[in-house]
């Protein structure tokens, strides 16, 4: 079967929040989040809002948009499962990959079966599932493509190195899906501690890089990550600030079935770029903003981290 490769998806899947709140578990590295002053119903009604609204609005683009609600009934409460792109992530080939997550309530949110099921449902190929380390991993995490951003097209995945992402579980996927090359460095947030998530600070579309080199701590591998990505995209820096307090490196492009492009980010993150950087963005794609202040002020993230991308051959014709 011939399979095109690409760096953007035409089909997102994302989980609709049930217990979403401040998740204590997280919160220990995750310097994003924000303690809650207001009532977890409260929490939960504005959560949902801005998800409902967001999946309105990527539809009404075009772009397919599969929704895996909750569960219902489970023991263990899941704030973050808004959150799916570091549970499990889809490959070209059909591939379905399960990752090992750091915070004991982040496990309870992996549901493979119900993603297989609703892939399968909407016409999704689904080959293998696959999971990377043990099920039970006690300490070598590696939070899918919020630990990781992968080029499939270049063969390259990027990975800032933190508890999330542990260098022996980066080597092990690197090898188990034979990618060319894994670039993993060292990162600092302006208080010393490095960055959770890869994804907070880097973004990859077809053409394009979004990227905080001011975080990599290291010069030689700054300028290597640098270098790399300069040989296949347009590179647009932005700064600690822009990462920190607007999520501007919390952004995706996607497609929808007329493969016209669009650049997903919260209103945040759209504040928080320059015109210069907002008029870049625009050579590649519309920039969609969504009000997320909930959802990033409490759960520390943003538009990026709601989207699981779908990578999977979907039967022609299906509807």
């Amino acid at each position: 079967m011939d399979i095109k490769i690409t760096r953007t998806a035409d089909t997102i899947l994302m989980v609709r929040p049930r217990d979403f709140g401040y998740n204590e578990e997280t919160g220990i590295d995750n310097e994003f989040q924000n303690k809650p002053d207001m009532d977890i119903a409260l929490i939960n009604q504005k959560a949902n809002l801005e998800f409902q609204a967001m999946v309105d609005g990527l539809r009404k683009k075009g772009v397919i948009v599969l929704i895996l609600e909750p569960p219902i009934s489970q023991d263990v409460t899941t704030p973050d499962a808004i959150f799916p792109n570091n549970w499990f992530s889809t490959e070209h080939d059909g591939t379905i990959l399960t990752y090992p997550m750091m915070a004991k309530n982040r496990k309870a949110e992996r549901r493979l079966l119900e993603v297989e099921k609703l892939l399968n449902e909407n016409g999704y190929t689904i080959r293998n599932c696959i999971n990377v380390g043990r099920l039970d991993e006690p300490r070598k995490f590696l939070e899918g493509t919020g630990s990781m951003i992968i080029d499939p097209v270049d063969e390259v995945v990027y990975a800032a190195r933190s508890e999330r992402c542990d260098p022996d579980q980066f080597d092990n996927f690197i090898r188990l899906r034979f990618y060319r090359k894994g670039i993993l460095f060292d990162t600092r947030s302006s208080s010393g501690k490095p960055i959770y998530h890869t994804n907070v600070m880097m973004s990859l579309g077809e053409k394009y890089a979004v990227v905080c080199l001011d975080c990599i701590a290291k010069k030689d591998q700054r300028d290597h990550v640098l270098a790399t990505l300069k040989a296949s995209f347009d590179v647009m820096e932005i700064t600690l600030e822009q990462m920190e307090k607007y999520f501007c490196g919390n952004i995706l492009e996607v497609r929808n079935q007329k493969n016209e492009a669009f650049i997903v980010m919260s209103e945040t993150a759209r504040k928080g770029f320059t015109q210069d950087q907002k008029a870049f963005l625009k050579q590649y794609g519309e920039i969609l903003s969504f009000d997320l202040g909930t959802i990033e002020k409490i759960g520390g993230g943003s538009a990026r981290c709601m989207m699981a991308e779908i990578f999977s051959v979907r039967e022609k014709n299906f509807s």
